[in-house]
C-alpha cells in the first residue's frame, strides 16, 4: 500500500477538490494517510485462503474415512492419505479421471456404498414429503454432517405460502474450501447430492452455493433448476487446485 501524507489545517473545508498543503502552526496540524486499496477480487480471493480449523472427533474421523473409502472404491483408485485429506484426494482423482457426468455417477455410486439402501428405503417410507420431513432432514443434516460440510444452522423459507425450517445454511463449505474448485463443488457435491437425496429419500433438495464467500444453502422441498442454474455459469477461482488459470470454467 502507498501512503501520501499531507499537513492539513483545521479550517480546510469539505468543498475542496483535493487535499492541499497548508502552512499552519504545528499544534494545529494533522497527518492524514491516503491508502490505496487492493481490488475487491483480490480481497475475496485472500479471504478464501483462510480455512476453518477443524477438530474432528472419533465419529467424524470414522465417517470421513468411510466416505473416502467409498469414493476410492467407486473410482478404482486408492490413496494412503488420512482424514479429510484422504476424501479430498479421492475426489480429486475422480475430477481428473472422469468427465462431469461420470463424476456425478461416481459420487452417487459412492453414496450408495456409504449408506445402506434398506435404511434409506425405510426412512423414505416412514417420512413421505411433508413439512415435518423437510424440517427433520434439515435438522438432521445440521446435527450429523458438520464433519462433511462444516458448521451450519437451520433457517426458514417459504413453502406453499407458509414458513418452514427447511433450509440448512452452511457458513463456509468445508469441501469447497479444501478443494478450492468450482467444478468439484458442482460435479462432486451439488449435482450428485441433489439426485441421491431425491431418489433415496423422496425429498427434492436445491443446493445453492455462494462462490463469493463459500457458503451454501440446502433447501429441502425445493427442486433445483432444470435449466439455467446460475451455479453452472461460475468461472473457477484464481487459486483453484485443479485448474490454475484464472477465469477457466472448470466444470468441464
Amino acid at each position: 500500500m502507498e501512503a501520501n501524507c499531507f499537513w492539513l489545517n483545521r479550517s480546510l473545508t469539505p468543498s475542496s477538490l483535493h487535499w492541499k498543503l497548508i502552512k499552519s502552526k504545528p499544534h494545529h496540524a494533522y497527518v492524514v494517510a491516503m491508502l490505496r486499496r487492493s481490488s475487491s477480487d483480490d480481497i475475496t480471493e485472500e479471504a478464501r485462503r483462510i480455512n476453518n480449523a477443524y477438530n474432528d472427533n472419533l465419529f467424524d474421523r470414522l465417517a470421513i474415512n468411510h466416505l473416502s473409502k467409498s469414493v476410492q472404491a467407486a473410482t478404482g483408485v486408492s490413496n494412503n492419505k488420512s482424514g479429510y485429506e484422504s476424501l479430498v484426494e479421492a475426489a480429486t482423482v475422480a475430477k481428473q479421471k472422469f468427465n462431469p457426468i461420470q463424476q456425478q455417477q461416481v459420487v452417487i455410486e459412492a453414496l450408495d456404498r456409504a449408506f445402506p439402501k434398506p435404511i434409506l428405503s425405510l426412512i423414505k417410507t416412514l417420512l413421505p414429503p411433508s413439512k415435518f420431513s423437510r424440517e427433520y432432514f434439515a435438522a438432521f443434516t445440521t446435527l450429523f454432517f458438520a464433519w462433511l460440510v462444516g458448521p451450519s444452522e437451520v433457517r426458514e423459507s417459504e413453502v406453499n405460502g407458509r414458513r418452514e425450517k427447511n433450509v440448512v445454511y452452511i457458513r463456509k463449505c468445508r469441501f469447497l474450501e479444501e478443494t478450492n474448485c468450482v467444478g468439484m463443488c458442482i460435479n462432486l457435491c451439488k449435482m450428485p447430492s441433489q439426485s441421491f437425496i431425491k431418489d433415496s429419500l423422496g425429498v427434492p433438495v436445491n443446493m445453492v452455493p455462494n462462490f463469493d464467500d463459500m457458503s451454501c444453502e440446502m433447501i429441502f422441498g425445493q427442486d433445483p433448476p432444470s435449466t439455467d442454474d446460475p451455479a453452472l455459469k461460475q468461472p473457477c477461482y484464481k487459486l483453484c487446485k485443479a485448474y490454475k488459470e484464472h477465469g477457466t470454467n472448470c466444470l468441464n
